[in-house]
């Protein structure tokens, strides 16, 4: 289907889930077999099927890490990314995510090779992991290749060795340890790492080579932690092509013939800041129409910026939500469309915005504070929502789906006018105040437990 709309230099990854059924059936297909450039796994462990190779496919691990970039999330970066070739084939390994820019009490918070989550204060982490994939993708391209001579280290560990054919090489070596290279999935069957002495010969092409180039990762307590830190150089002019690596656990090098390897620098971030106490948005600014809106983050459906053209009034922007039909999904999200902003507060909060109904049959919003989960848990998140139908009624529940009900009735709400809803929530005596102007003010008192 994608040729004949031109679209031939479109590739296909399948199926970005599991290595089977698909490899059984690439091979018994030979039309799928045609059609597919890539058989791609997600989280494989760093290990792949028989099937899969016997595709004569190139392999790829098209989603793994979602790690917290800790250092021990360093590890489990630095270990995939060797161990992914050497025990399965995976020519690729794509990080999910690459910047962690969402907010942190959403599923997988720090979960990115770096952090960026407070836009409101420009705040940023050049996290460890990021220094990890220097140690590879510095110093490699697209059309490197790996030799042969990838493996295993003697006392744990493992090494690659890749080529651009043009007389370059670049060789890896990790020793992480179990205790600190454990990623989120899937399990990681125990290991042990222990120090040792490692000696590398260069043959053929590469036995002439006069200089190695030498950067060191030590993840470790603060006194002896390095990140991505150029050494000395080997020079092997009298050896043969032959070196020792002193390797302790923990530690990642990367020797190459490349001299283009830098630990870049970056600015001083702005220093990290709550979200504001106090924030308001009419929508009325610079940003391209259709667009998401800064702070926002949608959770089921999409909203994007709108412009109202028969409207010349206060309302002629505003956040609409676009999606008018149910997509097919694969998470259990939630079957009401909701995006979120702010952080997640225990605290008295008010919260205020102008709605309009677009649909008079079945259409309905809500404004809600305190929701406690999001991403793929947003069907079961908890909080206090305020909603509103276009058949006239009313509801204050606890929850998303709407199965904890603290009040309901009927209200003089009709679509295609704009509302203001309010709603206040205080921590003292557990109390909820909403109110939708002008219509109808009510003082509800929340459950224990809440």
């Amino acid at each position: 289907m994608l040729d004949p709309q031109g679209l031939q230099r479109v590739k296909i990854i399948a199926n970005d889930n599991l290595w089977e059924p698909i490899s059984t059936s690439v091979l018994l297909d030979s039309a799928l077999w045609k059609v597919v450039d890539v058989i791609g796994a997600h989280y494989p462990g760093v290990h792949t099927v028989q099937t899969a190779k016997l595709t004569e496919k190139k392999l790829r691990s098209s989603e793994d890490f979602s790690t917290l970039n800790s250092d021990v999330g360093a590890g489990c970066w630095g270990r995939i990314l060797n161990q992914n070739y050497i025990n399965g084939y995976m020519t690729s390994t794509i990080a999910w995510n690459l910047v962690a820019s969402y907010y942190e009490h959403l599923p997988y918070g720090q979960c990115g090779l770096m952090t960026a989550q407070e836009p409101w204060s420009g705040h940023y982490v050049v996290e460890s992991p990021i220094w990890l994939s220097a140690h590879t993708t510095q110093f490699t391209q697209p059309g490197w290749y790996y030799l042969k001579t990838v493996g295993h280290l003697e006392k744990g560990g493992s090494y690659v060795a890749l080529t651009d054919g043009l007389g370059n090489l670049i060789i890896i070596a990790e020793t992480m340890s179990h205790k600190h290279s454990t990623c989120i999935r899937p399990f990681l069957p125990y290991y042990n790492v222990s120090h040792q002495l490692a000696t590398f010969v260069l043959k053929g092409s590469f036995s002439d080579i006069p200089e190695l180039q030498v950067w060191y990762t030590k993840l470790a307590k603060p006194l002896e932690r390095r990140l991505f830190k150029q050494l000395d150089s080997l020079w092997l002019l009298d050896t043969g092509g032959c070196f020792t690596l002193d390797l302790q656990e923990d530690e990642l090098f990367t020797l190459t013939t490349l001299t283009t390897g830098c630990k870049g620098s970056h600015p001083l971030p702005p220093k990290s800041q709550t979200f504001p106490l106090t924030y308001k948005d009419d929508f009325n600014v610079d940003y391209p129409l259709f667009s998401e809106a800064p702070n926002f983050a949608d959770q089921t459906g999409v909203f994007e910026y709108y412009m109202n053209v028969e409207d010349p009034g206060e309302h002629r922007y505003a956040l609409r939500q676009v999606l008018n039909q149910r997509p097919i999904t694969w998470a259990a999200d939630s079957s009401n469309m909701i995006s979120i902003i702010g952080e997640y507060q225990w605290s008295d909060m008010k919260i205020q915005c102008d709605v309009y109904i677009e649909t008079p049959d079945r259409g309905g919003v809500f404004i809600a504070g305190r929701i406690n989960k999001g991403g793929i848990l947003i069907r079961s998140a908890r909080g206090v929502l305020f909603w509103i139908f276009s058949n006239g009624s009313y509801r204050v529940t606890g929850d998303l789906a709407g199965w904890i009900t603290y009040t309901a009735g009927s209200v003089e709400v009709t679509a295609e006018v704009w509302y203001t809803l309010t709603l206040k929530i205080k921590v003292t005596g557990r109390k909820i105040y909403f109110l939708l102007d002008p219509v109808k003010n009510f003082l509800e008192l929340i459950p224990d437990g809440i």
